[in-house]
């Protein structure tokens, strides 16, 4: 997979791209990620690439010269590919469009700053918009380096264990259970038995309820579009939570509770 990168400060990313398992990934050629500094592209002296906005207001806004420039030199050395912004106003950023990205075989990222892009080239020139949060950052390379981090590691091979990238927090909209190593006590505090047990079936059960009560405490929205299994309510009763996840909002669970009123009826 390959990502470009359009950014006035392409430093910024130099340290990150080679550490851990970026750096692997692009070492063993499961990934390619090149930069591009959007001054390159100016059409001025001063290699200019904002200027003041028209209709007068608050800082700065990008030109549009130099980022088509750098888009169409992307274009003609490695063919078109599906063009991000960077931006506070794009789609919220989720487990489920870096899968949908993980799926490109080419990304071209879009590193806004100061107000933003001329609007002639997010009208034009870009396929999506995305965000990574409701917060401004000073620029989108930040954004742009969360992308990359999340989607490289989608990628078949990238990861050592491969179970991890669909077993992970937000693989099915559950939080992560907690997670226990050596020692077995550490300062009084013990693991809990049941992971020392090797019961495997009884490791499952505590591990998925506790995800449950987990989301359920901290990101109880997310339990409104989850979906378990027939076994999985079958836990769910046998521990008391089933009032509590309907409470939620569960979509499935308020299913089964108005066909259990037409069964009745």
């Amino acid at each position: 997979m390959r990502f470009d990168v359009l950014t006035i400060f392409p430093e910024l990313l130099e340290s990150p791209l080679q550490e851990g398992i970026i750096r692997r990934a692009i070492r063993d050629e499961q990934a390619k990620v090149v930069t591009h500094n959007i001054r390159d592209f100016a059409t001025d002296k001063h290699s200019m690439t904002d200027d003041r906005p028209f209709g007068g207001g608050e800082g700065m806004v990008m030109k549009p010269e130099p980022i088509a420039g750098a888009l169409q030199h992307v274009e003609q050395a490695a063919a078109k590919g599906y063009v991000v912004l960077l931006s506070p106003q794009g789609r919220p950023y989720c487990q489920e469009v870096a899968q949908e990205l993980s799926e490109k075989d080419h990304l071209v990222l879009v590193c806004g700053r100061y107000e933003g892009v001329d609007e002639r080239i997010r009208a034009h020139c870009i396929d999506d918009e995305i965000s990574i949060g409701d917060y401004i950052l000073t620029g989108g390379e930040l954004a742009a380096l969360v992308l990359i981090d999340s989607i490289i590691r989608l990628i078949p091979g990238v990861l050592g264990c491969a179970e991890s990238a669909a077993n992970d927090t937000f693989s099915r909209g559950l939080l992560k259970h907690p997670q226990y190593t050596r020692p077995r006590v550490f300062d009084s505090y013990e693991v809990p038995d049941v992971l020392l047990t090797g019961d495997h079936r009884a490791i499952a059960e505590w591990r998925f309820v506790t995800s449950v009560q987990r989301t359920m405490a901290t990101r109880p929205a997310l339990l409104r579009n989850v979906v378990f299994s027939a076994q999985e309510w079958k836990i769910l009763k046998k521990h008391g939570l089933l009032k509590s996840i309907a409470s939620h909002g569960n979509r499935s669970a308020r299913a089964g509770d108005d066909r259990r009123k037409q069964d009745k009826a």
